[in-house]
């Protein structure tokens, strides 16, 4: 599995953060950068498509049990192949002292976290909207309980995609793992919300990603 196809707006002089953007299921690498003009106002960007076709969009998971959500096994071996995919991408594209933010939504929001665990070192924060959780431990975690590095998950009360049982366990783990904020939105479905955005930014903003922002 490789990253063929990606969206960039950065320039290699720059020290500032680079959000990589990571979009979710049967959707495209157009998809995120939009939503920086409300939590990370003129961001450099990297917004990676996934490498399978799917309808008229793209998926970062080959086979799933239900709405592009794979489980088990399945889940921890596909979300471990495309981080590592998209981290080949990063190690490509990316200088080596620019922070790197990971912010995806859906299977994007999973591999969020992901890249949190499989390369600890090198991503500073991650932003999950709607996200859930590969299971399978990873040689990285250990690591990663060790630096807490900060972490947003973003979801809907009204979300029905996940099993209650999954979110708790995706909030149970990055609470374990990294200096967690957790936020859920009244009535939201599978979806991303104007409120969630404003504390996106103000998240950012409290660890030093971006400037202030005024509304």
């Amino acid at each position: 599995m490789d990253i063929t196809h990606a969206i960039t707006s950065f320039t290699a002089d720059s020290h500032e953060p680079v959000f990589l953007l990571l979009h979710g299921w049967g959707s495209n690498e157009h998809d995120l950068p939009s939503l920086l003009a409300y939590c990370a106002q003129g961001a450099d960007y990297a917004s990676l498509r996934a490498p399978i076709a799917y309808g008229m969009g793209y998926t970062w998971f080959g086979t799933w049990d239900y709405d592009g959500v794979p489980t088990g096994k399945s889940l921890d071996d596909q979300a471990l192949a495309a981080g590592e995919a998209i981290d080949r991408w990063v190690g490509n594209s990316i200088a080596v002292d620019r922070p790197v933010v990971v912010m995806g939504f859906s299977q994007g929001g999973l591999l969020a976290g992901q890249m949190l665990r499989i390369n600890p070192k090198r991503y500073a924060a991650a932003v999950s909207f709607s996200g859930f959780l590969a299971h399978g431990a990873l040689p990285g975690d250990n690591e990663l309980a060790q630096q807490r590095p900060p972490m947003f998950y973003g979801h809907g009360s009204a979300d029905d995609i996940f099993p209650e049982q999954e979110v708790q366990d995706m909030i149970s783990f990055y609470a374990a793992h990294t200096t967690l904020t957790h936020k859920v939105y009244p009535g939201m479905t599978h979806s991303i919300c104007m409120d969630e955005l404003k504390d996106v930014s103000t998240f950012l903003t409290d660890n030093g990603f971006v400037k202030p922002h005024i509304w």
